[in-house]
């Protein structure tokens, strides 16, 4: 198979990269939110992607090295499986090269699902390691998901405050604010927000947030809807809610409300993932009518001096 690769180009690329991820969805996690994915800052920097195309022109795999999250993130043709190895191949030198530069980590993190052996197989051939049962620092995730024609309890909004959608452009600067402070990070930045508005799959009207008495935002809720395989599929990410609002469970009124909206726009199911079984957002998320759809394995290796 004559094979060429190179880095991220344009926005077109990464129109491709999701058509891919679409066309097998049961092998990969990512797919229904990863417009917010690959919005991601770390794509600033070109050499952090890799695309590899066919004699033709046609995409066979896409990597990229998702500084925000510390994952690696990646999908292949079912036909081009035996690119894996040299996905993990390129990630490796570029993990190597990018370590001490802003967009490096002492770790790096892949997703893979427990029925997938000859991934495992090649990440730990490749130097990772499952995080599963590691003990005290044990870790893995969850792929949830709930009929998109369950119905929704209705919670009580709490007097003064207003579920509404984000004001567009002109609240991405507070919303960013909010968002650094619930996950303690300032991995959200202005320019990732922006992109996330102007990519051809976003819906406005599932960009959900919760604004205080005084008008502060407070909690939120971004949904995504994506045709696949013949069906509408919703997905929830992110969600979020300010500590100093926690007591008026925000949250879970903001993903009601973005369950709602998903179903009225004909979502056939809706999906989410996060950490493992003992997980508060699990909990959570398992009150609101969802239940696991696959166990998620978190593969680690380490990048130490």
């Amino acid at each position: 198979m004559n094979i060429s690769s190179r880095p991220i180009s344009d926005e077109a690329d990464k129109l491709q990269m999701l058509a891919l991820s679409r066309q097998s969805p049961a092998d990969n996690l990512r797919v229904t939110d990863l417009p917010y994915r690959l919005g991601s800052w770390a794509l600033d920097e070109p050499e952090n992607t890799r695309l590899w195309f066919d004699a033709q022109g046609r995409l066979l795999a896409w990597a990229v090295l998702q500084t925000p999250f510390w994952f690696i993130d990646y999908a292949f043709h079912p036909e081009a499986a035996c690119l894996h190895p040299e996905i993990l191949n390129w990630a490796d030198e570029r993990a190597r090269q990018s370590r001490e530069t802003p967009f490096g980590h002492s770790c790096w993190f892949v997703t893979v699902f427990p029925d997938q052996a000859e991934r495992m197989r090649e990440l730990e051939a490749a130097g990772f390691s499952n995080q599963a049962e590691v003990g005290e620092d044990s870790w893995s995730k969850v792929f949830l998901q709930r009929p998109g024609d369950f119905s929704v309890k209705e919670y009580r909004i709490p007097p003064g405050f207003v579920v509404r959608s984000l004001a567009g452009k002109d609240e991405i600067a507070a919303y960013v604010e909010l968002h650094q402070t619930v996950f303690e990070s300032k991995n959200m930045t202005v320019e990732w927000r922006q992109r996330t508005l102007e990519h051809p799959d976003y819906v406005p009207n599932l960009d959900i947030v919760v604004a205080s008495p005084d008008g502060k935002l407070a909690a939120f809720c971004i949904c995504w809807l994506q045709q696949v395989e013949g069906r509408l599929v919703g997905q929830i990410e992110p969600l979020g809610c300010h500590p100093d609002f926690r007591k008026y469970a925000l949250g879970r009124i903001a993903l009601a409300e973005g369950l709602r909206r998903l179903q009225a726009h004909g979502a056939e199911v809706i999906q989410v993932e996060t950490d493992s079984y003992r997980n508060t957002a699990f909990r959570l998320y398992e009150s609101m009518g969802f239940s696991a759809a696959k166990d998620v394995f978190v593969y680690r290796k380490d990048y130490a001096e």
